[in-house]
């Protein structure tokens, strides 16, 4: 069996240049969507619900809030404000460090929806009262006993569910699958003493 079936000694792929630039085009792309639409809607709902007043989409289940929130999602870590501003920072930086590895597609969007949130979220962070480094986060839809949430964190929940199916199916970062079959033991047959 040769070197080159079992992709071992290959040459290089002459098309990945050009898949890992569509790849990294299509990662900031899906961010500056979602990041856009974030930022529209939490324009919008500033300055037209009034925080005591929700209005009903179904019922009492589905309404639009306006709450703001200091903390992460579910209200977590209330008043570290600035600590998830660092940690959202981070997140930014590692992402773009990896996005020059994506071949994937799939991968790419991931990616690009986790990144669009973070970005949403950090710029209320950043520039929202009652400071920088300490801005409440702009949550608005409500939906049964789910906590209040906005545009970015559903981006950032479809990402992170979409990478994590990615992972269990075994798709990787250039767009390959993991077989997961171990090789086949040798077959060669041994020579036998001939005292046995």
């Amino acid at each position: 069996m040769s070197n080159d079936q079992d992709g071992v000694g290959a040459g290089p792929d002459p098309q990945a240049p050009a898949r890992s630039a569509r790849m990294i085009a299509l990662l900031p792309a899906v961010a500056a969507v979602i990041l856009l639409l974030d930022l529209i809607t939490k324009i919008v709902v500033v300055a037209v619900i009034d925080p005591l007043r929700p209005i009903s989409i179904i019922g009492d289940t589905v309404t639009l809030r306006l709450v703001r929130n200091s903390g992460a999602a579910f209200s977590m870590a209330t008043g570290y404000t600035w600590v998830l501003t660092v940690v959202a920072l981070a997140v930014v930086i590692g992402i773009i460090r990896y996005s020059s590895r994506l071949r994937s597609p799939l991968w790419a969007l991931g990616i690009g929806l986790i990144l669009g949130g973070a970005l949403g979220n950090l710029v209320d962070r950043l520039f929202r009262a009652p400071g920088p480094l300490r801005g409440h986060v702009v949550d608005f839809v409500s939906v049964g006993w789910w906590p209040v949430f906005n545009v970015a964190d559903s981006a950032v929940v479809c990402g992170a569910v979409l990478l994590v199916a990615l992972t269990l199916f075994g798709v990787e970062l250039d767009g390959t699958r993991i077989s997961g079959k171990k090789p086949a033991p040798s077959t060669t047959p041994t020579r036998e003493s001939p005292n046995a």
